[in-house]
């Protein structure tokens, strides 16, 4: 049994004391982190060694953006995709030794306020982004799981207000059919999805200014997918939710999905 966990950590050094946590509590095999906002010369490889992963990749930048995927597990850095096509640090793929599986770590782009790339070029970025993700994705050929913060809310039901959110960025209907394209271009199985079924309550986000009102405006904004074959041998899946109550907390939260490798 292989655990792969991944977490839009939101500064992984300002947040140490809550991943030394995460690790302990529910010690994932494998975990991707997102927007670990620090070079790798920065990073702090002292925290993850001494929780016992031995084993890291990471592909950072000096305060912004930026991945890490971290092991317990042997595994080889397989690729550094440039998806946002400006050099940012937003993508490390990894092999798991003797598995023959790959584990995409990748960070879309949020996009901006203004959901049209005439009057807001991030826009555009993401969706090119995405783009790029789809091309790719009609190459894969090997057991490919890809997690990470995708920044896209796809299902009416990953909302907290699908109405009130059809205009805001990361729930737009050009957002959401830009993904599905990419989902299609794999066939790839959503499993946070495929363990907890659409319509029921699946939130991996809360924003900082509104998470205090404790009216649970929440959105699935972090994903799981993985190749049809290898969502077989998926066995649960769980969302550590806990994390987002925890003292200074990430406004994402962990999810895990365990496989029968």
């Amino acid at each position: 049994m292989v655990s792969i966990a991944t977490w839009n950590v939101n500064s992984v050094r300002l947040r140490g004391p809550q991943v030394a946590r995460m690790l302990a509590q529910e010690a994932p095999d494998v975990l991707c982190l997102q927007e670990i906002k620090c070079a790798e010369e920065v990073f702090p490889h002292d925290l993850f060694e001494a929780a016992g992963y031995t084993h890291r990749v990471v592909h950072g930048q000096k305060g912004y953006h930026g991945v890490a995927t971290v092991s317990r597990i042997p595994l080889r850095e397989v690729s550094r995709r440039d998806w946002q096509d400006n050099g940012e640090a937003r993508h490390v793929g990894v092999e798991l030794t003797g598995s023959g599986v790959v584990v995409e770590n990748v960070y879309i782009p949020a996009g901006g306020d203004i959901a049209d790339r005439a009057l807001n070029p991030k826009f555009g970025q993401k969706l090119d982004f995405v783009e790029r993700m789809t091309r790719w994705a009609e190459t894969v050929d090997r057991p490919t799981v890809i997690v990470g913060d995708f920044n896209i809310a796809p299902l009416d039901c990953d909302v907290y207000d699908h109405k009130a959110l059809l205009k805001v960025v990361s729930h737009t209907p050009i957002e959401v059919d830009a993904l599905g394209r990419f989902g299609d271009a794999h066939g790839w199985v959503d499993l946070g999805r495929q363990f907890i079924p659409a319509p029921a309550r699946n939130y991996s986000w809360w924003s900082y200014r509104s998470f205090w009102r404790d009216k649970d405006q929440g959105r699935r904004l972090d994903h799981m997918w993985a190749s049809p074959a290898l969502a077989t041998q998926a066995t649960s899946h769980r969302i550590v939710e806990e994390t987002r109550r925890w003292e200074q907390p990430s406004d994402h939260v962990p999810l895990i999905t365990e496989f029968a490798l």
